[in-house]
């Protein structure tokens, strides 16, 4: 239970709300450096925020979200005939079939308990034929008959990977580098769109989900890359943990797209950036429980790239060592979908703990 203190600690957490519109709209260089600035105050102080200004176009997320509803309508068993080995990062994830919390190794590996579906895409090795890309990690997408369904989810996937490199050239201007600098880091991005779908049954919570004990729609966890673009309903369930290790809800805003930095960009900047520990408890509005979307576009870097802590962010000394994109992204992989332990999330999964520790990491 929080204290008074407690309360007064965690009462001037904002996730702030930046207009990138100089970056995608036209602007000069005075409003870009003003939008970098703001960008940087954000992922040092918080690692999330929300942006408007992204210039999707609205036919683009509706087709989307028309499209994500037809496919998890479908039943349970049709769904499942789109299921891909642990190992590709495509298809169909039944409910209770992953443990987000397992890719930081704090679980035991035989609760795999999160109660969302999702349906992953992502960028195959075919759109780089000069390219020698392991087949297994851009995989060939699998596709639901469902009408209209690629086209609707290759539409907001085209927007979701141009708002993802516009807010890379934005964090290179927030970080002093040239305009460029990512650029070779992500020409070969492994980039992946999960459409999630909270699977728990709308209603009140009585009968046999009132035995369910304490519910989970996606467990702890940071994410894996550089920086995520997420779509979400205005639906509580996300929530972010602050420094203190409390946990904060986090609805968007209209309009708006929720960003977060992954775990590569707080090793580049030797956490300058953070890499945010977030969850999503199941939907519950006023003892009911509602559905709840979300789409999340992970933008990894290309597998092959090696990051390093950056020269002006060294300081006394990286926290990091060197690691490529795909041992990264691999491992903890292995932990949320095959359940093993990854070891290389050890400073993150100590965040956790100390949560845990505190009491709050069950509320």
């Amino acid at each position: 239970m929080q204290s008074a203190d407690d309360d007064q600690v965690t009462a001037g957490f904002v996730v702030p709300t930046i207009d990138i519109s100089p970056y995608t709209a036209g602007g000069d260089a005075a409003q870009r450096a003003v939008v970098a600035a703001q960008i940087d105050d954000a992922c040092s102080s918080v690692g999330f925020m929300q942006i408007v200004g992204h210039q999707i176009p609205a036919v683009v997320i509706d087709e989307f979200t028309a499209a994500l509803d037809d496919f998890f309508a479908l039943p349970l068993e049709a769904k499942k005939r789109y299921r891909t080995p642990p190992e590709i990062n495509r298809g169909y994830a039944p409910p209770k079939s992953e443990s987000l919390s397992l890719s930081l190794g704090v679980e035991s590996p035989a609760r795999m308990n999160d109660f969302f579906e999702a349906f992953n895409v992502g960028v195959e090795a075919g759109e780089y034929p000069d390219l020698d890309l392991p087949a297994d990690q851009y995989a060939t997408n699998t596709w639901p008959q469902v009408d209209h369904f690629q086209a609707a989810v290759d539409g907001y996937f085209a927007e979701a990977r141009r708002v993802a490199h516009t807010l890379t050239r934005i964090f290179a201007d927030a970080l002093d580098l040239p305009p460029d600098y990512f650029d070779g880091y992500t020409d070969h991005s492994l980039d992946v769109l999960r459409m999630n779908n909270y699977a728990l049954p709308p209603g009140a919570i009585e009968g046999e989900l009132a035995g369910l004990g304490d519910l989970t729609g996606m467990g702890e966890h940071t994410d894996y890359g550089i920086v995520t673009v997420l779509w979400a309903d205005q639906v509580s369930g996300l929530q972010v943990l602050d420094r203190a290790g409390y946990w904060h809800d986090v609805t968007p805003a209209d309009g708006a797209l929720l960003i977060n930095l992954g775990d590569l960009m707080a090793r580049w900047t030797n956490e300058r950036w953070l890499s945010t520990l977030h969850r999503v408890k199941p939907p519950i509005v006023g003892g009911t429980i509602e559905r709840r979307r979300s789409a999340a576009y992970f933008h990894d870097g290309n597998i092959d790239a090696t990051i390093a802590t950056l020269p002006s962010c060294v300081g006394a000394g990286s926290r990091y060592s060197p690691i490529t994109v795909g041992e990264h992204i691999g491992a903890k992989l292995a932990g949320s979908r095959a359940g093993h332990a990854n070891p290389y999330a050890k400073r993150e999964a100590e965040r956790l703990r100390m949560a845990m520790r505190r009491g709050l990491g069950q509320q």
